[in-house]
């Protein structure tokens, strides 16, 4: 039982989050994102694209500060749970 709790506990350890940042124009962003787009994948993403247009969401090429990617500590728990079937990314986009 100790070294199936240890197991289990040391999985949860290991596993981290990840986060993309592209910088686009080097001002201060805002704290708060324009707007979080949730992508779903499945297995893995493996041949999907997603795109997201920040240009649109923030009225033009020209207001994007930066772009970043993330998988939470929620969205890689999902991807645990379904054995990477169902990965999903968030994609943020700052004005």
């Amino acid at each position: 039982m100790k070294k199936m709790l240890l197991a289990t506990a040391l999985a949860l350890l290991i596993t981290g989050c990840a986060q993309q940042t592209f910088t686009v124009q080097n001002k201060p962003a805002a704290v708060a994102p324009k707007e979080t787009i949730t992508h779903h994948f499945f297995v893995s993403g493996i041949g999907q694209k997603k795109t997201v247009d920040a240009a649109k969401i923030c009225g033009g090429a020209e207001n994007v500060v930066k772009t970043e990617t993330q998988q939470t500590f929620v969205n890689g728990l999902l991807g645990f749970i379904t054995l990477g079937i169902y990965t999903p990314l968030e994609a943020l986009v700052f004005a």
